[in-house]
């Protein structure tokens, strides 16, 4: 088989190399806008994994707050990339979740011990003895270190490639395995649209926001209360869910909008990840023993807490990660059975340095997914030619 040959056969799809693997390459924390598609080298072949051949991969903050070392010390050389959706083309001999030339996607998890209590559960992000990420993470069993999805073929373990539903388009599909389940989770978790949750607030709308308003919808929350800083964002924010909305910087800093709202919520869940935001006020928003939920995670996430606001709100103040492996499932069939539409845009993985620098101006609405149009010539020749 050629260096840039498609698989076609079954003996071929079987046998991926890994000479085959190409990516686009973080070098040093200053890499954005400056990444190199070269050969990387995946994790070494364990008869649990499978390899895919990538058709799209969503762009997350993550992955530039990796790429740039802002939440430590990234292992370079290091591809990023976690909203994987793409065909199995190699099927170890222990796999019995996926099969070959199946669809499937990979989100911000491909490890854990899979033993203890919590994974057990398939709650699996919480694992006893740590998750490892679909990059810039070492697996355990001396396999080498994880790569991500801004590439032609990934490599993971067969328990965190989740089917996609056939009616779900891929470019759908990608965004949601990290930004729709870090969203999903927390509202399936903490009884969103359910008695006594049917009241529930969104926190910054943007990438992860807007899911966060299509999914309380789709969950069946009575009320919906979108919290921006501007209104310039209240007419989008009502027609993806939102019944009632603030916005933090009207007059006053948006008091006479927190005074509104005050305990008027069974659950808030907030996304935004800036170290200034204004948790006491969160804090009133909802009511006596209700939850404020962050899903947003800061460069610098240590934060005054208020403990004098808990106090007197009675209100619980917690964080959630992504989602295990049956709350992805869950979430693909709801989106597809629902036939719920994230607000995406579609770009050429030959164009991934300028889209990640895009990404860190702010300008997605609201979600980047780079996409492998022309697979062949994603090989060598200086970068993907499209």
């Amino acid at each position: 088989m050629s260096e840039g040959a498609n698989p076609t056969s079954k003996e071929e799809l079987g046998g991926l190399e890994d000479s085959k693997f190409f990516g686009w390459i973080c070098e040093s924390k200053d890499c954005l806008g400056k990444m190199v598609w070269s050969r990387f080298k995946p994790k070494e072949w364990r008869e649990t994994d499978v390899d895919i051949k990538v058709e799209c991969c969503g762009i997350c903050m993550s992955d530039l707050s990796t790429a740039t070392s802002g939440w430590g010390p990234t292992r370079y050389p290091i591809c990023v990339g976690h909203e994987i959706v793409g065909k199995v083309v190699r099927v170890g001999k222990e796999v019995k979740n996926v099969s070959l030339g199946q669809r499937v996607g990979v989100g911000a998890q491909s490890g854990s011990c899979l033993a203890c209590e919590e994974c057990k559960k398939l709650n699996e992000p919480y694992c006893v003895k740590g998750q490892i990420g679909t990059y810039n993470g070492k697996y355990k069993d001396g396999s080498g270190l994880s790569q991500g999805g801004y590439s032609n073929y990934c490599r993971v373990p067969a328990h965190f490639a989740i089917p996609i539903p056939d009616s779900l388009e891929s470019v759908v599909a990608a965004p949601m395995m990290c930004g729709g389940i870090t969203v999903y989770s927390p509202l399936k978790e903490n009884g969103c649209g359910t008695p006594g949750f049917e009241r529930v607030g969104i926190v910054g709308i943007g990438g992860l926001g807007h899911f966060g308003l299509i999914f309380a919808k789709a969950l069946g929350a009575k009320r919906i209360l979108a919290v921006s800083h501007s209104n310039s964002k209240e007419s989008l924010a009502r027609e993806l869910g939102a019944t009632d909305f603030l916005a933090t910087a009207n007059s006053k800093g948006g008091e006479d909008g927190f005074k509104k709202h005050a305990r008027s919520l069974d659950l808030l869940v907030v996304t935004n990840n800036n170290a200034d935001m204004p948790i006491h006020k969160y804090l009133g928003l909802v009511r006596p023993k209700g939850k404020v939920i962050h899903v947003g995670l800061p460069e610098d996430p240590v934060m005054p807490t208020p403990i004098g606001k808990l106090l007197a709100t009675g209100a619980f103040l917690g964080g959630s990660m992504i989602g295990g492996t049956k709350l992805i499932r869950e979430m693909l069939e709801l989106t597809a059975e629902q036939k719920l539409r994230p607000l995406v845009e579609v770009r050429s993985m030959a164009d991934a340095n300028q889209t990640v620098l895009d990404m860190h101006a702010g300008k997605p609405r609201f979600r980047y997914v780079l996409v492998n149009q022309d697979h062949d010539l994603h090989q060598q020749r200086g970068g993907p030619k499209l």
